[in-house]
């Protein structure tokens, strides 16, 4: 972990959500499903966790919500990479990336870690997409149990309050394919990320409790319901 700073080099505004371009230095970059803290100048009272949307030569994109106050020029305090990310295996083949109840730029920076391996990519959502490269092929949510069968590596997002529904569209997880190589990304608030324990981001896993700060983000998916 580092501390450091950053600067927004640039804003941009997907579906009313904040997105920025970031400079800081490589190792604040966080990793695919990893994320920073970072706060500005301003009298906001806790940092804000940020995710990678993607890399860029002297920073990275910052994927969205981020504060509107956020503008190009700004200042931000740096506290990084956070906690556990994805991780495609090597042999994966067939990707699916799932966005299952928000926007899927958390999963873009998986994207290019992907067709680097020849990986077929599927993205499934039912939100605004950016601009995407013309190997990625679209899906909607509906064809969820469809593609999760057809991966070799599935990777979700997903909020905590979602995981009950999202364990009902999948049926038995240990029937599909992907289930022993899928992982998802839990968003909560992780307003710590780590130093303080405070347990506004707890969840359940296997009967036991865990922290999405720094047990997570991404977990296992499998993990979550065995």
């Amino acid at each position: 972990m580092h501390h450091g700073q950053g600067q927004i080099a640039e804003t941009f505004w997907k579906t009313e959500k904040a997105a920025a371009r970031i400079l800081c230095a490589p190792e604040l970059i966080p990793l695919p499903g990893q994320y920073l803290l970072a706060s500005d100048a301003s009298d906001a009272p806790l940092p804000v966790p940020v995710f990678s949307a993607g890399f860029s030569a002297d920073g990275f994109l910052a994927a969205p919500p981020l504060p509107l106050a956020w503008t190009p020029g700004a200042r931000l305090q740096l506290r990084g990479p956070l906690g556990r990310g994805f991780e495609i295996p090597n042999n994966a083949r067939r990707v699916a990336l799932i966005a299952f109840d928000d926007s899927p730029t958390r999963l873009l920076s998986l994207l290019l870690l992907a067709l680097q391996q020849n990986a077929a990519v599927t993205l499934l959502c039912d939100s605004a997409l950016p601009d995407l490269p013309s190997e990625v092929e679209v899906q909607p949510l509906a064809a969820l149990a469809d593609i999760f069968a057809w991966a070799d590596y599935a990777a979700f997002d997903a909020a905590r309050e979602s995981l009950s529904e999202l364990k009902s569209r999948l049926g038995l997880v240990k029937q599909l394919k992907a289930g022993d190589e899928a992982q998802i990304l839990i968003r909560a608030p992780m307003p710590c990320g780590g130093l303080a324990e405070c347990g506004v981001c707890a969840l359940t896993v296997q009967h036991h409790w865990k922290m999405i700060c720094k047990d997570g983000p991404v977990f296992d998916l499998r993990a979550m319901w065995d």
